[in-house]
Parts: structure tokens; C-alpha cells; sequence
């Protein structure tokens, strides 16, 4: 059976269609640097990080010690890591943080 998205819809569809037309990291810049505040896209990269040391298994006080995020940002992001739509561990697994199952 394929995902069926809760945020799925046109214009989310539009967007995603976008980034996929991006080719490499000069270009993501451009385009997020453009499309997001300072602010989103640090939060957004707070995350990655974030879900990058769960997957590592540090602890919440070593994570918010390296990211200033707090440990209820982190609870968040592990929750989804554990019960989401999977897409924290699909990128998990293609930058080589977790193995394929």
C-alpha cells in the first residue's frame, strides 16, 4: 500500500516538485535562502542534527549541549524517528547513520 501523506495536497505537491528539480547545494541555497527565513532554515538544520545524534544514541543533555535544542524539540524529533512516516530514517540510512533494515 502507498504513504498517503496527512499534509499532501497541490500546492505542497508543487513545492516538493520544486526541490526535486534542485541539482546540487549552490542551488539549494539559492532557492531555501529565498523561500525560507534565517530563522526556518536553522531550525530545519537544528533537526537534522538532531535526529543525526538520536540515531547515534546520545543522550538528550549530550544533544542539547551540541545543539541548543531543547529536550522538548528533541522528544519531538525522537518521536518521530520512532513512530512518524519514516522519513527521518530514510535520510538516516542514505547519509550512512543507520543501516538498512
Amino acid at each position: 500500500m502507498a504513504y498517503q501523506s496527512r499534509i499532501k495536497d497541490k500546492n505542497t505537491d508543487a513545492l516538493f516538485e520544486a526541490i526535486l528539480l534542485l541539482e546540487n547545494e549552490e542551488e539549494c541555497y539559492r532557492f531555501f535562502e529565498d523561500l525560507c527565513t534565517i530563522k526556518e532554515l536553522k531550525a530545519i538544520s537544528q533537526r537534522l542534527e538532531v535526529v543525526k545524534l538520536l540515531a547515534q544514541e546520545k543522550t538528550y543533555q549530550e544533544i542539547e549541549e551540541k545543539t541548543s535544542a531543547s529536550t522538548a524539540t528533541i522528544s519531538r524529533i525522537n518521536r518521530a524517528l520512532n513512530y512518524g512516516a519514516d522519513g527521518y530514517r530514510l535520510i538516516l540510512k542514505r547519509l550512512g547513520y543507520i543501516e538498512e533494515e
